[in-house]
């Protein structure tokens, strides 16, 4: 168990995590730029890192967890610009809302949070250094650039070098005096009374996007570290940038051992955008689901494959949860003798190797979670023969407890939310009715259930009434 092989974007292929003697392991995650309310995109990469990081704490690693925050950005200028606020205020508004998103999305692995605005100092000491290396340069009136003709591997990571038109570049890198039509800026010279700037030997300006990452990385890990997450969306030019700055400031390769980059996410087949109407944000979504549905959704497609986000797939993320909820119910509510000798011990044991081996290949929760649920499939025959001990059915809630401290899919209140005396009474009073084919009666009676909170399921063994909430 826990031998976990990961794909790295950088070589192509499934590795082994090798972290340092006393395992630990250092974990960069690109976060987001505060111009705007977050939403299920950025859900998509930061949740799935959630569960990689517990999942790693869970195997016995000492993971640190670091996202940046940008907090100045042409972005957040040309926002604030248009709302009439000052950037640092629309900033920290929107960052509050990104933070308030991950609470209520129970993403809370991350160890530290850097606002890059906090690391000036680092991000002038960077600049500062590729200039005296001779790979950076200045441009009057516009900034520092980086020299890509001066690296020799550029291009290694996402095997290009030239942008394309759906790249996330920043306005002051399309400089008609570049040396090189890829070069792109490190420091901004000020251009307008609006944006924010420090003083420097540099020149008054503030940083260009890809430099604060590697600032923030070399504070707190060196020039080398254990692995780069992110959206597959920002392999170029960004990250691409950062593996160019740090290694030519170190001379040290590769500047992470692993990148891992999250699929595309998509709404009906199409890119998420508000002028498609199509854009949605975290809130938003909670508000009409729940969080667990939200994670379950993400965490049951492979990390680096896209998928598309429809209402269809909400009902089967409902129904799969639901199938979860009702099965740990019934181990709750287990009693009696288990007939046979360890006939569970050894499915029990069974599952938990096959369902940990198929994360450490690859963190492959699709695999990982149909081992689950034809477990579910089987142990439920084996509830309704009554052959399963008390011992055994807590054995497997555990395990259920366990995966629930990785994935947060599983909302435990409402599974141990006890059924009310009249709500059992409603339900008989139902049953009674419509096997008399009173079926308006048998209506009222489910509508009361409902108005207290519950639902109620029809099967073949009977009715089964369920909290809503």
């Amino acid at each position: 168990m826990f031998k976990l092989k990961i794909y790295n974007t950088l070589t192509k292929k499934k590795e082994i995590i090798k972290p340092a003697k006393d395992k630990k392991i250092n974990l960069f995650v690109c976060g987001v730029t505060v111009f705007d309310f977050p939403h299920i995109g950025h859900a998509r990469t930061y949740v799935f890192f959630d569960c990689f990081a517990k999942y790693l704490k869970l195997a016995g690693f000492n993971v640190f967890y670091l996202q940046n925050i940008t907090d100045l950005d042409d972005k957040i200028i040309m926002r604030a610009k248009e709302k009439g606020v000052e950037p640092k205020s629309l900033a920290l508004a929107f960052e509050k809302e990104y933070l308030n998103a991950m609470k209520g999305l129970g993403v809370n692995a991350v160890s530290k949070y850097a606002r890059a605005t906090s690391y000036i100092k680092e991000i002038t000491s960077q600049v500062k250094r590729l200039m005296e290396k001779g790979i950076a340069y200045k441009i009057d009136n516009d900034g520092i650039y980086y020299d890509i003709s001066k690296f020799e591997n550029y291009g290694k990571l996402s095997g290009r070098t030239v942008l394309g038109a759906e790249d996330a570049i920043s306005r002051v890198d399309y400089s008609k005096d570049k040396k090189n039509r890829g070069d792109f800026c490190l420091w901004k010279f000020r251009q307008e009374e609006i944006e924010p700037c420090w003083p420097s030997e540099l020149g008054k300006g503030r940083p260009g996007w890809h430099i604060e990452d590697t600032a923030i990385t070399e504070k707190f890990f060196g020039a080398q570290y254990d692995i780069h997450g992110g959206g597959r969306d920002l392999i170029f030019p960004h990250h691409e940038a950062e593996i160019a700055q740090m290694e030519a400031l170190s001379g040290k390769k590769p500047m992470a051992k692993c990148w891992m980059h999250t699929g595309f996410l998509t709404v009906n087949g199409q890119k998420m955008s508000k002028s498609l109407g199509n854009f949605i944000a975290i809130d938003d979504f909670l508000k009409r689901n729940s969080c667990q549905q939200l994670r379950f959704l993400i965490i049951r497609n492979l990390w680096r494959s896209p998928f598309d986000y429809s209402e269809s797939s909400m009902i089967e993320v409902r129904t799969s949860l639901e199938k979860i909820e009702e099965f740990l119910r019934k181990l709750k509510a287990r009693s009696g003798k288990q007939k046979g000798k360890n006939t569970q011990l050894k499915l029990i044991k069974k599952l938990k190797a096959d369902f940990y081996s198929q994360l450490d290949d690859d963190f492959n929760t699709p695999k990982a979670f149909a081992v689950l649920f034809n477990f579910i499939k089987k142990e439920n025959s084996y509830l309704d023969k009554n052959i399963i001990s008390e011992k055994d059915a807590k054995e497997i809630y555990n395990f259920f407890e366990e995966i629930n401290d990785i994935f947060g899919i599983i909302d435990f209140k409402k599974v141990n939310r006890a059924i009310p005396t009249k709500i059992k009474q409603l339900v008989l009073a139902r049953e009674k009715y419509r096997k008399n084919q009173e079926w308006q009666k048998a209506d009222q009676m489910r509508q009361e259930i409902e108005k207290q909170g519950f639902t109620i399921e029809d099967t073949k063994d009977g009715p089964v009434a369920k909290a809503i909430t």
